[in-house]
């Protein structure tokens, strides 16, 4: 019966391994998964920290696109009424100017006709003094004074006339 003989040993080794095993899990084992279950919750803790700074990151991203556009659309909103703003100033300066012109022309003109009456007042006093100059010559210097100024009336009268139905 040596088959059921136990090696006191190999029990006491075993009882040993086993008593081993349970204090390096307790004491060992235990604490090294914690602390890497520790670490684990850690990192993805990070991961979840870091997603939603990359989301802000996008969401802050997206605000500042469409801040910048919505400001080109203000500025070229701005430059248009600019360019509205200058072209109705230049629109009104030119017709301010243009009123300016035709003012100054019909001034000129009333200028020219004034001027133009006057050289034919003038130019008819002068042409009745030389006709009544004529007519002393003709006459011989006879005549006296006041029928020298009566012949002068009546050709001024008749060069007036004359006048009148030509400028009609």
């Amino acid at each position: 019966m040596q088959l059921l003989r136990i090696d006191w040993n190999v029990v006491f080794t075993i009882i040993n391994l086993i008593v081993l095993y349970l204090a390096l899990r307790k004491f060992l084992i235990k604490p090294v998964t914690n602390i890497m279950e520790q670490r684990k919750q850690m990192i993805e803790g990070e991961i979840a920290d870091a997603r939603k700074e990359k989301d802000k990151a996008y969401d802050l991203k997206a605000q500042y696109e469409d801040k910048l556009t919505q400001a080109h659309k203000e500025s070229s909103e701005i430059i248009e009424k600019a360019r509205k703003s200058a072209q109705t100033e230049y629109n009104n300066k030119v017709s301010v100017a243009s009123a300016e012109a035709d003012r100054i022309i019909k001034d000129a003109h009333k200028a020219v006709e004034l001027d133009r009456e006057k050289t034919v007042q003038d130019l008819q006093s002068e042409i009745a003094g030389l006709a009544v100059a004529a007519a002393e010559k003709v006459l011989g210097e006879s005549g006296t004074k006041e029928s020298n100024q009566l012949m002068y009336d009546q050709f001024l009268a008749k060069a007036g006339g004359v006048n009148d139905t030509d400028s009609e």
